[in-house]
C-alpha cells in the first residue's frame, strides 16, 4: 500500500490539511530523524521516554538494555505510541498570536514485538549504526554473542501511522500585513561541529571522513510538502 489508512487515532481534527498519510512521505521524515519519544502506560501511569530508533522497510525498531523498564514493558504487548519531530524553522509573524514553527512529525501506534534471533539482531544493529552514521559499522568491533543477548531489540510494525507537516511563511490576519514589523522564517537544522578525538587515541589515528563531514539527510524540499 502506498498510503496509510487513516484511523480514529491518526485522523487530524484540527488543521487536517497538515496531515500526511503517504507512506513515502512518512518514511522520509523517519529516516531524517534518530530520536523518538515512546509513550506507554505502566502500572496505571503514563510514561514517555526519549530514545533512538531506526527504520527497516515497514518496521520501526528501538533497542536498549535487556533490563530496561521501558523495553521489558513494551515486549509484553502493551499499547505504544511513538512520536518523531523534526524542527525546520521558527515562523515569526507580525502578531504574537500567529507565531509558529515549521516542523515535520510522525506518530505511530501499535504493539511492539521482541526480535530474538541473533543473526537478525546483528543485521538490525548494522542497520541502526548506518542510520546514525553511515560507514561506522565497518570500522568498529561488532557486537559479540554476549552483547547481543544483553541487548533487547523491539520491532514496531508501521501499520497505523501518519505525519503532520507545517512549511512556509507566517500566516497573518489581513490587516496585520500593513504593520512595519519584520516577519518571516528563521531556518533551523542539525549542524555538526568538528570531531573531538578521544584523549586515549594513538597520536597517528586519523578522523574518518564520515565523522569530519557528518550531516543528517537533507531536508525535504518545500515543494514536496504541504504548505499550511
Amino acid at each position: 500500500m502506498n498510503s496509510f489508512v487513516p484511523t480514529e487515532r491518526t485522523t487530524l481534527r484540527r488543521l487536517p490539511r497538515r496531515g500526511e498519510f503517504d507512506r513515502s512521505a512518512v518514511y522520509r521524515i523517519l529516516d531524517d530523524g534518530f530520536i523518538c519519544h515512546v509513550g506507554f502506560v505502566v502500572g496505571g501511569k503514563p510514561v514517555v521516554i526519549p530514545t533512538s530508533y531506526w527504520r527497516v522497510e515497514d518496521d520501526l525498531y528501538i533497542h536498549g538494555s535487556a533490563a530496561s523498564r521501558m523495553l521489558t514493558s513494551l515486549e509484553q504487548g502493551v499499547h505504544v505510541c511513538v512520536t518523531v519531530t523534526l524542527i525546520d524553522g521558527l515562523v515569526l509573524a507580525r502578531s504574537a498570536f500567529h507565531h509558529s514553527i515549521n516542523y515535520r512529525s510522525v506518530v505511530v501506534f501499535g504493539h511492539a514485538a521482541t526480535v530474538d534471533d541473533l543473526d537478525e539482531k546483528m543485521k538490525l544493529m548494522h542497520a541502526f549504526t548506518d542510520h546514525i552514521i553511515r560507514g561506522r559499522w565497518e570500522d568498529v568491533r561488532q557486537p559479540n554473542e554476549s552483547e547481543l543477548k544483553a541487548t533487547l531489540v523491539l520491532k514496531l510494525p508501521l501499520v497505523e501511522a501518519s505525519a503532520k507537516v507545517r512549511t512556509g511563511p507566517p500566516i497573518d490576519d489581513a490587516e496585520d500585513y500593513q504593520l512595519s514589523v519584520w516577519a518571516g522564517v528563521v531556518p533551523l537544522g542539525i549542524s555538526a561541529g568538528s570531531p573531538i578525538s578521544d584523549d586515549r587515541l594513538p597520536a597517528d589515528t586519523k578522523v574518518p571522513e564520515y565523522a569530519r563531514r557528518y550531516t543528517r539527510p537533507a531536508k525535504a524540499e518545500a515543494s514536496d510538502l504541504k504548505q499550511s
